[in-house]
């Protein structure tokens, strides 16, 4: 997918340099963008979010744009932890939350955690509910994970080691496999199940989706709605992951509305 460029200016948070695209003027609006992508996939929805009256910020999360890479394998919440600090960097008291993906998982954590710096959660197309995986793959892997684990236990940590490589190479996703040096970051991430804190977001809570969705299906949107005690959805007709992207101007419309009445 082709993505815009954009002017980025750098801040300095939690010791790291982190690239941010800010646009607009009015009433201050965070975007976290997914897994594998920065500031520039959403930046179509930022710039839209400005035409209606909003200071859009959208910071590149560590490893990701030209933001510096966390200094460990970082879990979902040392990333929501991130969040909160960019917000103390900018002064920012309490906004819209708008994630896409991966940055839906980090607005499940602030929206339960931290409903004090959130005016408004948008998820669009999150990630946090686990997915459905077929037996013969919960086998595979949990027949791996005890061979692996008893590896590890009998301090043949070097076999281990090639093991955990080979069955990275073999089934892993495009995403592990694109991981780089967040791989371990993408392992801890990928299997957090998020759906505890789903239900105690303590603010309102839109979801958008697109139906035909194979990386978070429709069925992942349902399930967040039913658990969030105040959500609702809104899916678009033959929409992929990129839901937003492929109805901008309805998405933007449906944000703003949803962000400017009570």
């Amino acid at each position: 997918m082709n993505t815009p460029t954009l002017n980025r200016t750098f801040i300095t948070v939690q010791g790291l340099h982190t690239a941010e695209y800010v646009v607009g003027e009015g009433r201050p609006l965070l975007v976290l963008h997914g897994w594998g992508a920065d500031a520039a996939l959403v930046k179509p929805l930022a710039d839209g979010l400005a035409h209606h009256g909003y200071r859009v910020y959208v910071p590149d999360l560590p490893g990701f744009g030209a933001s510096a890479p966390p200094p460990s394998a970082w879990s979902v919440f040392d990333y929501a932890q991130h969040v909160l600090a960019y917000l103390d960097a900018h002064n920012l008291a309490r906004l819209p939350v708008i994630g896409h993906s991966f940055g839906g998982r980090l607005g499940l954590i602030v929206g339960a955690d931290h409903a004090e710096r959130v005016d408004k959660l948008v998820l669009i197309d999150s990630a946090g509910v686990p997915n459905r995986l077929p037996l013969v793959m919960r086998l595979r892997l949990a027949a791996y994970k005890v061979v692996r684990d008893g590896l590890y236990t009998a301090g043949a940590r070097s076999t281990a080691d090639r093991l955990r490589a080979w069955y990275g190479a073999r089934y892993g996703s495009a995403d592990y496999q694109n991981a780089g040096v967040l791989r371990e970051t993408f392992v801890k991430v990928v299997n957090q199940d998020l759906r505890s804190f789903a239900r105690r977001v303590r603010v309102p809570a839109l979801l958008l989706w697109g139906d035909a969705d194979a990386d978070t299906p429709l069925w992942m949107g349902k399930t967040l709605e039913r658990l969030i005690p105040d959500a609702g959805l809104i899916a678009f007709p033959g929409a992929g992951h990129y839901s937003y992207l492929e109805h901008l101007a309805e998405s933007i419309r449906i944000i703003d509305h949803f962000c400017s009445h009570d």
